[in-house]
């Protein structure tokens, strides 16, 4: 590397780039009150949201698995890149024109980093991109517009054309300064017989981007008859960007509609998701290479806020064939309880697909097929009863010996009742009761089972007690409670609490977390050194000995504080909760005053026990002050 970002520099990318706005390109963030925004933490799974963040502070934190930080560090942890590609992504983001110690605005990038392989499918792309519009590109010109796909569409896609030739983008990358083994690691090339070839050849891409919109991968579609791989899709594989379980195709265009309408629409390929955002339809996305699994679920819950307090749609559209339907089996026994949102199905007529509905019916069919969705939960149990013939009493109850336990999975009380009572409309069983008991039963006997061992969860470390270090507080103990606030009045209002937080004597922290936090902050230069929100977390948090301070720090960073709106107002309470901690002190000093006094003979040592006195008198009129000063404010 030819030198380190100026500081200034850095600090201009973190003021000028809104934290609320980069974490909410990944997670879809609501009004949590005090100034708070709340979402589904993108860094360990949870149902409830625990993952908050202070716009106005510039600083994120989870209370469930303890991350946080500023918002360098949330690019750092959620696209695990180093803090200069993290700064960098930032500042160009922002209009940040970065200047390197060491000479220059620009560097040159460590070689294979994640940065550089970026760069790379970057520029394949575009490569990519500008061949489609070649001569030789005519079959893949013509296939994207016998389905319907103009220009103005195929460019939105990125979609592009890999020409004939072994080693025509490898030869164009090392022109641009990449090396074989950069492009060997990204993808985008392989080894050949001759020295490094192309991994794709004749063919039509889709760039595949991640949630942030850089292209990390390509699909390629067969299109000549004599093209010796027969498999009618290649994919780029499996690489340190490319992960096909964690990205779906579409979604970098699809995330905004999907946090805004609460609703996605999951299509089986490329030219599906062409076709669906054609037709106004914009939250389709699609898997790439792989099934829809696990984690592709884990991104959308969280763009859908999909908790359990809060509800979206998630609507699976599968081909009408016989492959169509066995994966929306699949979609119900590996999905659906996944969420907490509605899941529905959609299924084109005629085993079409969407691509093929747009083409024939047009573009109302698609938006109908989506406004037409069916429940999941129907659909899947139906298409077990079709497997029997219910004409019998034996099929009858075979099927009902199958459908039973899939009705009492369902998680919504409420839904699994109703469901109950229509499947035995579905079956023909006369005894409604009967089928409502038999699911009840069957789903309490799952609930009262023996529950297995939770496994640790890598995520919780954060929370965990550090040996050498203090253990963490209680949020909940009320006895804590003014030595919690005076902290985050600190680190979030550092102007409020000021000169007369610096002057606080280090015997108001009882709990030793607190004791250690409060000397952080006190050796990265106090409430008054002049720095605010990320800066000042990010100079307290390098005087944290160990993680569990640090992550306090964070914590206490973003945790909402009922402080009121209006200055006046505002530093009165600020003056309320320093008056409520010092308070606190005074009356352990009282407290230890009368001990002493109690131990004093007022006829052997009467001096002492005048003196003593005196303090008492005085210790507890300031004691009364302090009171009248905290009262109302804050206790």
């Amino acid at each position: 590397m030819a030198g380190r970002i100026r500081e200034s520099d850095i600090a201009l990318v973190r003021e000028r780039s809104r934290i609320d706005d980069v974490i909410g390109e990944y997670v879809a963030l609501r009004r949590a009150g005090g100034g708070a925004l709340k979402g589904l933490c993108p860094f360990h799974d949870e149902k409830t949201p625990s993952f908050n963040v202070r716009a106005t502070h510039g600083t994120f934190h989870c209370f469930g698995c303890g991350e946080g930080g500023d918002v360098i560090a949330f690019i750092m942890k959620i696209d695990h890149l180093s803090f200069v590609e993290s700064v960098e992504r930032l500042a160009e983001r922002c209009g940040v024109q970065l200047t390197y110690e060491g000479g220059g605005t620009s560097v040159q990038r460590d070689r294979g980093t994640r940065a550089r392989l970026v760069d790379a499918h970057k520029a394949a792309a575009e490569f990519y991109a500008e061949q489609l519009r070649s001569p030789e590109a005519v079959k893949g010109r013509d296939f994207l517009a016998e389905r319907g796909f103009d220009e103005a569409i195929w460019t939105r896609f990125g979609c592009g054309y890999a020409p004939a030739g072994w080693d025509r983008l490898t030869k164009h990358l090392l022109g641009r300064g990449f090396e074989v083994a950069e492009l060997i690691k990204a993808g985008l090339s392989r080894e050949g017989r001759q020295g490094p070839i192309d991994r794709f050849h004749r063919r039509l891409l889709w760039p595949i981007k991640d949630i942030s919109g850089d292209v990390v991968g390509f699909g390629a579609r067969r299109l000549y008859d004599d093209d010796q791989i027969q498999a009618k899709y290649l994919n780029t594989n499996e690489t340190a960007i490319y992960k096909k379980s964690h990205v779906l195709f579409g979604l970098d265009l699809a995330k905004r509609e999907i946090a805004k309408r609460h609703q996605v629409v999951v299509v089986e390929g490329y030219t599906d998701v062409m076709a669906m955002h054609a037709a106004e339809v914009p939250t389709a996305v699609a898997s790439c290479g792989t099934a829809f699994g696990k984690e592709h679920i884990g991104v959308l819950r969280r763009l859908l806020m999909d908790d359990d307090a809060f509800r979206g749609e998630v609507i699976f559209t599968f081909d009408g064939d016989e492959a169509g339907q066995k994966a929306a089996r699949k979609a119900f026994d590996e999905g659906d309880q996944q969420f907490a949102a509605k899941t529905f199905i959609a299924i084109a007529p005629d085993g079409m697909d969407p691509c093929e509905l747009r083409q024939h019916k047009g573009e109302v069919a698609v938006r109908d097929l989506v406004a037409r969705r069916q429940p999941l939960f129907a659909f899947a149990i139906r298409a077990v009863l079709a497997e029997h013939d219910l004409d019998t009493a034996e099929g009858r109850v075979e099927a009902l010996r199958r459908t039973v336990p899939m009705v009492a999975g369902i998680k919504d009380h409420s839904l699994r009742d109703d469901y109950a009572r229509q499947l035995a409309g579905w079956v023909g069983w006369d005894d409604m009761a009967t089928v409502v008991r038999r699911v009840r039963e069957t789903a309490g006997g799952t609930a009262t089972q023996p529950k297995k061992a939770k496994p640790v969860d890598p995520n919780q470390g954060a929370l965990a007690v550090d040996v050498s270090g203090p253990p963490r507080p209680d949020p909940r103990d009320h006895k804590l409670r003014a030595q919690r606030e005076v902290i985050k009045l600190a680190l979030q209002e550092p102007a409020l609490a000021g000169p007369m937080y610096d002057a606080l004597p280090a015997e108001v922290f009882t709990h030793p977390a607190y004791d250690a936090l409060h000397r952080a902050i006190l050796d990265a230069g106090g409430a008054s050194c002049g720095l605010a929100g990320a800066d000042l977390l990010e100079a307290v948090s390098k005087n944290c000995a160990t993680q569990v301070l640090r992550t306090l720090a964070s914590e206490l960073a973003v945790e909402p504080m009922p402080l009121p709106n209006k200055n006046a107002a505002a530093e009165r309470y600020a003056a309320a909760i320093l008056a409520a901690v010092q308070r606190e002190l005074v009356a352990r000093q009282i407290a230890d005053l009368k001990s002493r006094l109690q131990r004093v003979s007022p006829v052997e040592e009467p001096d002492e026990a005048r003196a003593l006195w005196g303090d008492i008198v005085a210790m507890e009129e300031w004691y009364k002050a302090l009171g009248k000063q905290a009262a109302g404010e804050f206790e």
